[in-house]
């Protein structure tokens, strides 16, 4: 009875540390996925070397940073710097996101800087970043006849479904994100990338500014970071999910 109560003792003091976002394969996939994302295998196989049980979960994104930022959640996936400048970021970024358009094969339109969206209605989703600039257009264009803007836990669907239907003349989104959706979809012929938004942006595992453990969370993860880039696992769990 002894050995028992000290066993569920240790149970009951196990940590947990509960991140989420909403689906952006291959950073965070489904969570009954049998890959479930660079990002959510990276928080999983880090903090478990200090003992840490991850808890993944799916919802849409607008929720996710607001559930992150009042500390219902310890961590959000994917985040730039610009998605939600005051949350806890680790010197090393995990990942970058390169936002491309995208528009149905056999279109003249191609991206060329700001001026060139002023000619085409333009599909994003509520609560993301791409970038300051391309923030900025989003804000200052609330015509759907320039912008649209889709919310919910489907967004990127929706997005996509629009294009195919012409209600839409593209869409922005990420670029590893929208290659392995095409694929799922089989969808390669009839949707083409047209162009890159550039600089790169670094994207994260932000950690909830409110939250005491934060800090030490943050700090535990870039470590781990350092410790998968230089013994070669970072490289190997990319691969895994075709990138490199």
């Amino acid at each position: 009875m002894l050995l028992s109560l000290i066993l569920c003792s240790g149970l009951a003091r196990a940590e947990k540390l509960v991140i989420a976002g909403d689906l952006w394969c291959p950073i965070n996939c489904a969570v009954d996925a049998e890959k479930r994302g660079i990002f959510v295998e990276l928080a999983e196989q880090i903090f478990a070397e200090s003992g840490i049980e991850v808890e993944y979960r799916v919802i849409n994104w607008a929720r996710a940073v607001h559930d992150t930022r009042r500390g219902k959640l310890d961590a959000l996936i994917g985040a730039g710097v610009q998605d939600a400048p005051d949350f806890i970021f680790t010197p090393t970024a995990p990942g970058v996101s390169r936002m491309c358009f995208y528009a149905s094969r056999g279109g003249a339109w191609r991206y060329q800087g700001l001026d060139s969206l002023q000619s085409v209605r333009l599909g994003a989703i509520n609560g993301y970043s791409y970038g300051a600039e391309l923030d900025l257009y989003l804000r200052n264009h609330h015509d759907p006849s320039q912008v649209q803007v889709m919310t919910g836990d489907h967004a990127l669907i929706s997005n996509l479904r629009k294009l195919r239907h012409g209600r839409i003349d593209a869409l922005v989104e990420n670029a590893w994100v929208m290659q392995a959706l095409l694929s799922e979809r089989y969808l390669h012929g009839e949707i083409v990338e047209v162009g890159c938004r550039q600089p790169d942006i670094p994207i994260y595992l932000a950690f909830a500014p409110g939250l005491a453990g934060s800090p030490r969370y943050a700090e535990l993860f870039e470590q781990g970071l350092q410790r998968f880039r230089e013994d070669g696992r970072l490289d190997e769990l990319l691969r895994r999910y075709g990138i490199r």
